[in-house]
Order: structure tokens, then C-alpha cells, then sequence
């Protein structure tokens, strides 16, 4: 079995899965821990008492320690998650372990390319990482075919590039109480990161600006659209929709459970090569989807018979389709049989498994 630490951000403060990508930290972890391997989550925040229970499920298989303190060297495999942790790696001195495993979100060009949302200096900056990921990491992770034909388009072709998409639990929480504001409207639950201003604000603009558009037209037919999540909200008209704000990962599975329909936006007509995670948690907790095309991932609403998905822009069909799917009558529990069998974050690190048998870990 390997010995593997894990690395995202630097910051301080309480280790909470609220946004993806601390969820995706926390659950690839736990995810190989399961496996039998000892995962340590290399971290300077302070687990919640919520999160203290999660580790402790796993024995001393899967521990929480303190970034300043890692000795890299201890370790077989060093696994980054984002641009952000081969940053706070480098920064703490661990870029030069011979086993490092980056995995990237988004995959960006030396230029700015349609349907990559980062632009001008901020998405050099995330280039300049990629550059220096290819010169020190032994394997890259990326989300979809498309981040993986870009990758090879910039650095050339190599064996060393994995393809492992976002997923969803296996076990998720009893369902709860009702989270939501009463009254006998159509639920629709919009759930994610619309981002900043500082922080891919085109990207924000244009999530926020089609979140009051669709919340205006589902408003004229009985529907009302909340959303939880992370970002920059402050556009956002509250007459158009309902911000509940951001909760934990395990809270989120209670408000999929009693929304009616959850929507997925995009910000621009396709999304190169970078998929919404949230297709997964929506249909795994059988809640019907209605997406706009253009995701590399948009394929698993099609093929889990669980929701629509429209031409990106059309928010008008968009809205119409909302109505259909909270009236139409749904397989719910063969979706759920569907995520579970192919689309688990178990499943996911099967991929890792592998490598880790070829080089006898």
C-alpha cells in the first residue's frame, strides 16, 4: 500500500467541504484511503467537529497534518490537487519529490482560446504552472478528453497524462428536514460556484446575469430558483432568485433531496474542457437535471434518463424545460443504481489503483 499526501491551499482557518475543490480534496482522500492506503491531508486549517468524525471513520489511514511540518521524503507519492496546490507545494519546498500526481481543473492555452474561461494575466499565470507541472510532476490528472487533447497539443504526447472526472458519494445522507422557504412553488436549485469579480469575473457576469434571466422566466410559471453556493452574489436579483447561501457538503445532498429540478448554467456557449461536478451530485441524489449543452460532461444527464439538456443561451427552453422535468414521471432509483455503478468517487480512483500497481506501491 502507498503512502500518499495530499495538497491543495495554504490557508488558514477551518477545514469546511463547502466548494469543489476542497470536496474533491477531501473525498479523493478518503476515497484511497478506503483502498488501504495511508492518505495524510497535508492542510494549515483546523478540521470542524464534523470533519474530525469524516477522518476518524478511516483510522489512522487518513489523517489531517500540518503543511509546515510535512517531510516530504516520508512520502511515495505526493498528489496535487488545482494550479493552487502545485503552487503551495513548491512553496513548502515538495516539488521535487520524484512522484508527484497533478491534477488540474481546467487546462489552459498559452493564449486566450474560446470556451476557457481565465484570461489576459491571470491565465498566464495559470500557464506558467502547467509549464513548470510538466517539468517536475510525473503524472497529470485532468477532468475530460478535451483538457487531455489540449495538454498533449502544448506539451506533446506522454503516458503520463490520467483522465479522472468529477463524481459523487457512494453513501450519502439520510434525507433531513425541509431547508427550504415555504410555499408550493416548483423548486429549482441552482448549486456551485459563480466565482468573483477578482477571480474569473467574466465568468461571473455572465453566470450571475443567466441565473436572473432564468429565475425571471421560471418565476412567470410557478418555479422559483434558489441557489447555495460559493461566489460573488451580489448581482444577484432577489426577485429573480433566492440565495440561501453556502453550506457544507453534507448539507448540500438535504437540499438536493427536496428541490424539484436542479439547473446547470454555463458561462459561454461551450465549456472547453472543463466539467460541472455538480451534474454528478444532482443525479445522485435522483433529482431530475436540465443543463445547457456544451459541458464535456453534459452526456451523463442523456445517458442516466434523469433530465434534459438544451442548447447553451436558450434560456427560454431552458425554463420550459424546467417545468417539463418536475411534472414529468421519472426512473429515479435506476439513475441512482446508474451513479453508483459508474460515477463514485471510488470508481474514480480505480484509475489510481492502477498506476500504483504498476509501479508496485
Amino acid at each position: 500500500m502507498a503512502r500518499i499526501v495530499t495538497v491543495y491551499r495554504d490557508s488558514r482557518g477551518v477545514f469546511q467541504p463547502v466548494e469543489m475543490g476542497v470536496i474533491r480534496w477531501l473525498k479523493i482522500s478518503e476515497a484511497l484511503a478506503r483502498r488501504g492506503h495511508s492518505v495524510d491531508i497535508a492542510t494549515n486549517e483546523t478540521f470542524s467537529p464534523a470533519m474530525e468524525r469524516a477522518v476518524a471513520e478511516h483510522g489512522l489511514r487518513l489523517r489531517c497534518v500540518p503543511l509546515r511540518d510535512v517531510c516530504w521524503s516520508d512520502y511515495d507519492v505526493v498528489k496535487t490537487l488545482f494550479d493552487l496546490g502545485f503552487q503551495t507545494l513548491e512553496k513548502y519546498g515538495g516539488a521535487g519529490h520524484p512522484f508527484i500526481i497533478s491534477k488540474l481543473g481546467s487546462v489552459v492555452d498559452a493564449h486566450d482560446r474560446e470556451g476557457i474561461y481565465f484570461f489576459g494575466a491571470y491565465r498566464e499565470e495559470l500557464y506558467g504552472v502547467q509549464e513548470r507541472i510538466n517539468e517536475s510532476s510525473r503524472y497529470v490528472t485532468v477532468l475530460s478528453e478535451s483538457a487531455r487533447d489540449l495538454w498533449v497539443e502544448l506539451f506533446g504526447p506522454k503516458q503520463n497524462i490520467l483522465l479522472v472526472p468529477g463524481a459523487a458519494d457512494r453513501e450519502i445522507p439520510a434525507l433531513g428536514d425541509d431547508p427550504f422557504p415555504p410555499g408550493d412553488h416548483i423548486r429549482v436549485l441552482f448549486a456551485g460556484n459563480v466565482y468573483t469579480r477578482d477571480h474569473q469575473g467574466e465568468a461571473n457576469e455572465v453566470l450571475v446575469a443567466k441565473l436572473n434571466v432564468l429565475g425571471e422566466r421560471l418565476r412567470n410559471r410557478g418555479c422559483r430558483l434558489y441557489m447555495i453556493g460559493v461566489g460573488d452574489v451580489s448581482r444577484l436579483d432577489p426577485e429573480c432568485v433566492t440565495y440561501l447561501g453556502f453550506v457544507s457538503h453534507d448539507e448540500a445532498w438535504n437540499f438536493f433531496g427536496h428541490a424539484h429540478v436542479g439547473v446547470v448554467v454555463s458561462a459561454g456557449q461551450f465549456m472547453h474542457n472543463n466539467e460541472s461536478t455538480k451534474i454528478y451530485h444532482y443525479l445522485r441524489a435522483g433529482l431530475p437535471v436540465v443543463s445547457e449543452s456544451g459541458f464535456p460532461n453534459d452526456d451523463v444527464v442523456r445517458r442516466s434518463g434523469l433530465g434534459y439538456v438544451v442548447d447553451s443561451g436558450d434560456l427560454a427552453a431552458m425554463a420550459q424545460r424546467v417545468e417539463d422535468a418536475s411534472r414529468a414521471t421519472w426512473d429515479r432509483a435506476s439513475t441512482i443504481r446508474y451513479m453508483m455503478e459508474h460515477h463514485t468517487w471510488d470508481k474514480r480512483v480505480e484509475v489510481y489503483e492502477d498506476l500504483f500497481r504498476q509501479h508496485s506501491l
